[in-house]
């Protein structure tokens, strides 16, 4: 990914370190903690602050692509764990304040399926896919894909962490579930490569990050607690509730997607992403919410409230996500950030 713009001092910082462009590393990276320290007791919100996830974002890059410039040794980096830990500490309470989880279910494959069931179809947050189906013009078309392309092009990498952290029922459901998303092994397929390629019918680049520096700090959020779950094997089970709710919440708002593009004229191959994941998510919900899920807690239920908070937290950020765009887009204005333009 390129090296994006910075949005305040520590992420300037960040990216100055891992481009090895200050004059002692030590000092620099000793100021950054301080600077963190600082910026999290001043911040109103740590979800909607540009700088603050913009170094979240940059310091968990460091663990999938990399950046340009960035040196590997940068992702073990004990000095740069530490930062990360500090922000991450603070990203978790702010989420976990967000979410409030009711009376929990049996441990059993089934009461867990019925309760992510339950979770996800009580969604009330503002429906993005109903507008897009309907409304949204053809620059709001451009901008939804923006916020999407920031996972969508690096699509189920976040949720592969849990891979190695999990066993038996629940490890091979999810392999079954990432092995769809990774294409079965055909490059062309990957949910990724059908991702960039409605990118490049809508003549946008489809390069991994190309827009980051357009992207609100929500939008960021919503990345970076993907990475947060999947980073931290203390919150394996949160990974696979965050993954069971997003499969059990995309079959029917992709076939709506897949309209609103059909609607301004595009074609198959833009069409061909969304119209995939009605077919494949239907099919995935079932497996993630009984043998991933279900399967987890069946093994280990001290992960039932994990698994549960991991769903919960999930809709909770994407819906404050969706609620920034749907404001913009009602109020005529752009959800982008102001500064930048959609060329940037």
């Amino acid at each position: 990914m390129k090296q994006p713009s910075p949005r305040g001092e520590v992420s300037a910082l960040v990216l100055t370190i891992i481009a090895g462009t200050t004059e002692s590393q030590q000092d620099a990276l000793e100021r950054l903690g301080a600077l963190v320290e600082a910026a999290l007791s001043e911040t109103a919100d740590i979800l909607h602050d540009d700088d603050l996830q913009l170094a979240l974002f940059c310091l968990y890059e460091l663990h999938y692509s990399g950046i340009d410039g960035a040196g590997d040794d940068w992702e073990w980096n004990p000095d740069l764990l530490r930062v990360r830990q500090q922000l991450e500490a603070a990203f978790e309470r702010r989420v976990r304040d967000e979410v409030v989880l009711g009376d929990l279910p049996e441990a059993t494959s089934e009461a867990v399926c019925a309760e992510l069931f339950r979770m996800t179809g009580e969604d009330s947050g503002p429906s993005m896919s109903r507008y897009v189906a309907k409304s949204a013009t053809n620059e709001q078309l451009h901008e939804f894909l923006v916020h999407k392309s920031i996972y969508q092009l690096k699509e189920a990498d976040p949720h592969t962490w849990a891979i190695p952290r999990l066993a038996g029922r629940s490890k091979a459901a999810l392999v079954e579930i990432q092995a769809d998303e990774y294409g079965n092994g055909l490059p062309a397929r990957m949910h990724s490569a059908l991702f960039a390629r409605t990118m490049r019918e809508l003549g946008m680049d489809d390069a991994y990050g190309a827009y980051l520096d357009a992207t609100p700090a929500i939008t960021l959020a919503v990345n970076n607690l993907m990475s947060l779950f999947g980073l931290n094997r203390r919150l394996r089970g949160a990974i696979v509730g965050h993954l069971a709710a997003y499969e059990m919440t995309s079959s029917q708002p992709n076939r709506l997607y897949s309209r609103g593009f059909k609607r301004l004229g595009y074609g198959e191959d833009a069409l061909e992403y969304f119209d995939e994941h009605v077919e494949a998510d239907a099919v995935h919900e079932q497996i993630a919410g009984r043998d991933m899920a279900g399967g987890l807690v069946e093994s280990d239920p001290r992960l039932l409230q994990d698994v549960l908070f991991g769903a919960a937290a999930g809709l909770a950020v994407d819906t404050l996500m969706t609620v920034h765009i749907m404001d913009a887009w009602e109020a005529g204005r752009s959800s982008l950030r102001a500064s930048e333009s959609m060329a940037s």
